[in-house]
């Protein structure tokens, strides 16, 4: 297991661990509904670089501009996708940050809806896995 200790130490402390879809990122302690919980890290590249380059760890930040964060030092990309996430990505300015939504217990996994694109583009044609998953019923 990774422990990751970010943002305010004091008030946050994360772990890395298996999940049916692969690394997940689990609360070490109770999150209250509203807090910032991490932001998601990595170089600005182009769109266009971000498409040459493929993966799936670039979120897009605006028209012309996406984070890369596939280094294994931005912890927010072990954030899995939920149906039913108990947080959000909010963009500010060229920064994404993960804020919860509700309040998050100890040792329950950190998810949020990766949007219809993304959703429509690579997690509907493997069949999504999260819990609480409505199949053809997402963004209709």
């Amino acid at each position: 297991m990774l422990k990751c200790q970010l943002m305010q130490p004091k008030d946050f402390s994360y772990v890395v661990r298996r999940t049916n879809t692969g690394l997940g990122l689990f609360a070490a302690r109770p999150i209250a509904r509203g807090k910032r919980i991490i932001e998601y890290k990595g170089p600005l590249v182009s769109n266009e670089e971000a498409d040459r380059r493929g993966g799936k760890y670039f979120f897009g930040v605006d028209k012309k501009s996406s984070i890369d964060g596939v280094a294994r030092s931005n912890v927010a990309r072990y954030i899995n996708h939920s149906c039913k996430p108990n947080a959000e990505a909010l963009i500010s300015g060229r920064r994404v940050w993960i804020w919860s939504r509700k309040k998050i217990k100890a040792g329950d996994e950190i998810v949020y809806d990766y949007g219809k694109e993304y959703f429509e583009g690579i997690i509907e044609l493997l069949g999504c896995r999260c819990q609480g998953c409505v199949p053809n019923q997402r963004y209709l």
